[in-house]
């Protein structure tokens, strides 16, 4: 599986996938200041979730491209035709995606916490938070991508069934930016809980979609 995920990695970082994800993130961040004002303190305090909500929507931006030219251009039935686990495929394009998007959006959060203002423990938070939402939100990336390949509008339809079960990603990493040091520990907890069980059944799911398209 290493050939594949080194091969989608220089896919998404040569077609200039990732430049189009970080400016995404960066863009919505610097937006969220023009909407809410000049306030410091009101930027501080929602800067995290907006860091969030805008890495939640960065994700979704590559998710036509994941696995529907793969389909097209018959690789997954090669794959599959050569009897490698299309569960494994899934599993290996999950860690393609996160190797593509989840360096870069951690290293733009920086400068996302600049323009809003973010003190050093929020942006450790928010940093640790990404470290381990971002697997989750890739393996989820990739199910969605799997189950509407070949459709029309594909990047459409993804989006409807990622943001819908991505909630509690966002939900535990944004929480874990309020209270103190016992409730944002509980909140990184829940968040790594929920990841890993998306990182773990996700390309089960995607695997069984592809299986699907090929019957």
């Amino acid at each position: 599986m290493l050939p594949l995920i080194l091969r989608d990695v220089r896919r998404a970082y040569a077609g200039g996938g990732v430049t189009l994800t970080v400016a995404f993130f960066l863009l919505a961040a610097i937006l969220f200041p023009f909407a809410i004002g000049p306030d410091a303190r009101l930027l501080a305090r929602v800067g995290g979730g907006v860091i969030w909500a805008a890495a939640l929507l960065a994700a979704l931006l590559p998710v036509e491209r994941l696995v529907g030219p793969d389909v097209e251009a018959g690789v997954i039935d090669q794959l599959a035709s050569r009897g490698v686990s299309l569960a494994a495929v899934a599993a290996a394009k999950t860690a393609a995606h996160w190797l593509s998007f989840a360096p870069p959006l951690m290293l733009a959060a920086v400068a996302a916490a600049g323009l809003l203002d973010l003190p050093a423990a929020t942006l450790a938070r928010v940093e640790a938070g990404l470290l381990l939402g971002t697997p989750g939100l890739a393996a989820l990336a990739v199910a969605c991508a799997a189950l509407v390949a070949g459709l029309r509008g594909a990047g459409a339809v993804a989006g409807l069934l990622m943001l819908p079960l991505a909630l509690p990603l966002l939900i535990f990493g944004a929480g874990a930016l309020d209270g103190g040091a016992s409730e944002s520990l509980g909140a990184l907890k829940l968040l790594a809980a929920t990841s890993l069980l998306l990182t773990a059944g996700a390309p089960f799911a995607a695997g069984a979609a592809l299986r699907a398209g090929m019957d």
